[in-house]
């Protein structure tokens, strides 16, 4: 029911089109209603069946009142014109009123496909603006493979079986509750017995299609697990051919693709049964109906032509009601994915602004980490310990260790990508939970280990994040971070597509474009996460004394296991087991022969 509601709150917009798709609907049942049933009294009077009516009846708004003027008119319609005549008009009538069925029928269409499109569109933007809110943290919990999934299958499954379904819905219960009253109005007796026969139906199959959706959840994940196998496999491809693993990833995507085919079939099995299902039901309580009715009228307790105008206003239901039977088998379905995105959608964003958060316009004065403890779960081990270090403006900080000692993990707590557990960061003097995340991030740089390029032009990911900037800008960050010499000859320079991660340079062009980018933002913090470790011994020259030239007005965290890259740092940190175990400058920690000189003595040997 909840999920029904959050559905109902995406086409609260489209409040105008639904109501316009309503309209059309009733119309398209009204019309479906009258067609036929509206010319039995025709065929009635022409074939003798029924007196004439030459006086024109006081009209009433009852059904009877309806029949009667009807009558009246079919009357005077004979009486005017030969019966032939007057068939050809009824006919014209007949072909008339279809028309004009199909027509609203078209338009309850018309209207509904921007609501199905529309509401689509919402649902996807929505989950894409979330799961650019949610924090690093929830990434590391989910596979990437099942969040596109849900991003394109689960979101046309909500489309195919629940929007497409609506017309259904909202049409079908029109046209039986329309027929319904007019199966009340000819007989009350045996519009009870077709209801009670009508219940046991839908008790069938209810039953039937109760575990449909529990079915189609676990369809939906086990797709996600395929897309997430898929995407692995062609960001490893390279390790798999390597390692001679393709029949290895090719018997495990086979295991996952033949369960998912058989959780399918069951799911396809219970869905098509409700047709055909539906309609053997249909037929059963349809010969019911006429062998009880017939029952009736040889007891003399009700007309034939009543009861034969109350079998065609019966199967104005049974295709309404199938239909119905088909769309309830499909939204269960779709209520399957719709689950699945809610629960990213319904995911918290722990990583907020604070109700009273304030953006910072400058740095000024000093980054400060005051027993910072933090880890990735609770139940795992810290990955940092009561963490202190003062970082003034204008210095450069070193961190060094082995791999796992927290180095990365302290550079992403500084723009909150994480929060600490315990202790607390400062930047001049006021805990960074009190800025706005934006304003806080804006002051800060951010070179990665890995080179993280988007498939765009070399001029986009330079600028990335950066609205209005002038090529002249662009290219002196380029020549900078030595990039410019290559950029220029490439086919279209500036404006060449670099390919999915920038597979199209090679690795030490990637790195020197996010070098780039990250001269060109010119914040007054830096962080280099092993900035230079993809590039070659003569760019890592050049690129070094670039960035000595940005660095000496700058506030900078470097990252490396380079250790010749740190050494006129004012502060070098080394971190063991998420400890800061010595702390100083390159010279000092040389003199203590402790942690650091063993990392020096291993680069030289």
């Amino acid at each position: 029911m909840k999920d029904i509601k959050q559905l109902f709150q995406y086409i609260k917009p489209y409040a105008a089109l639904v109501s316009l798709n309503i309209l059309s609907n009733v119309l398209m049942a009204i019309f479906t209603i009258i067609s036929i049933p509206a010319i039995i009294p025709f065929f009635q009077i022409l074939f003798n069946l029924e007196p004439r009516m030459l006086e024109k009846p006081e009209f009433t708004w009852s059904a009877s009142g309806v029949l009667d003027l009807i009558k009246y008119y079919f009357s005077k319609l004979i009486e005017i014109y030969d019966p032939k005549t007057a068939l050809i008009y009824v006919c014209l009538i007949v072909v008339g009123l279809f028309f004009l069925k199909n027509l609203f029928r078209y338009l309850s269409l018309f209207f509904m496909a921007p609501v199905r499109n529309g509401v689509v569109k919402d649902i996807r933007q929505k989950l894409f603006d979330k799961m650019l809110n949610l924090p690093l943290a929830f990434y590391t919990e989910e596979r990437k493979g099942d969040l596109l999934s849900r991003m394109s299958s689960d979101i046309s499954e909500i489309e195919v079986s629940i929007l497409s379904m609506l017309e259904a819905l909202v049409r079908e219960p029109i046209i039986i509750i329309g027929s319904l009253l007019f199966m009340i109005y000819v007989s009350p007796m045996l519009t009870l017995f077709v209801f009670g026969l009508i219940i046991f139906t839908i008790f069938i199959i209810g039953s039937i299609s109760r575990t449909l959706k529990k079915k189609s959840h676990q369809a939906q994940t086990q797709l996600g697990q395929l897309v997430a196998q898929v995407e692995e496999m062609i960001n490893g491809l390279r390790i798999v051919k390597a390692f001679n693993a393709e029949g290895y990833q090719r018997d495990r995507f086979a295991a996952g693709n033949f369960a998912y085919k058989n959780l399918l079939n069951r799911i396809l099995w219970r869905r098509d049964l409700s047709s055909p299902l539906s309609e053997f039901l249909g037929i059963v309580v349809v010969a019911t109906l006429m062998w009880y009715g017939s029952t009736q009228v040889f007891l003399e307790r009700i007309e034939p032509d009543t009861f034969f105008g109350f079998l065609i206003a019966f199967y104005y239901v049974i295709n309404p009601a199938k239909a119905f039977s088909t769309a309830y088998y499909n939204v269960q379905k779709g209520l399957a994915a719709l689950d699945r995105v809610n629960e990213i959608l319904d995911t918290d964003v722990s990583i907020n602004d604070s109700e009273n958060a304030f953006d910072i316009a400058d740095f000024k004065d000093k980054l400060e980490f005051d027993q910072v403890t933090f880890s990735y779960a609770e139940s795992t081990k810290p990955v940092l310990n009561k963490i202190n270090f003062v970082l003034p403006k204008g210095s450069t900080l070193a961190l060094v260790g082995a791999s796992g000692a927290g180095k990365s993990t302290i550079a992403d707590l500084i723009p909150r990508f994480y929060d600490v557990d315990h202790g607390q960061i400062r930047i001049d003097n006021r805990p960074i939970k009190e800025y706005t995340l934006k304003s806080l991030r804006s002051l800060i740089g951010f070179v990665s280990q890995e080179a993280i390029l988007f498939n765009d032009t070399i001029f986009n990911n330079i600028t990335f994040g950066i609205k209005d900037v002038d090529i002249s800008a662009v290219e002196q960050a380029a020549k900078l971070a030595f990039a410019d010499d290559f950029i220029t000859k490439t086919k279209e320079g500036y404006q060449t597509i670099i390919g999915d991660k920038g597979v199209k340079l090679s690795g030490g062009q990637r790195q020197r474009l996010t070098i780039a980018r990250a001269l060109l933002k010119n914040p007054p913090i830096l962080i280099l996460d092993e900035a230079t470790s993809a590039l070659d011994a003569e760019s890592e020259k050049w690129v070094k004394k670039a960035l000595n030239e940005i660095m000496k007005n700058r506030t900078v965290i470097v990252i490396a296991h380079r250790l010749s890259t740190i050494q006129h740092a004012n502060e070098i940190i080394v971190l063991k087991d998420g400890q800061v175990i010595e702390q100083g400058n390159h010279e000092t920690l040389i003199e203590r022969k402790g942690e650091y000189l063993k990392f020096v003595e291993l680069q030289s040997v």
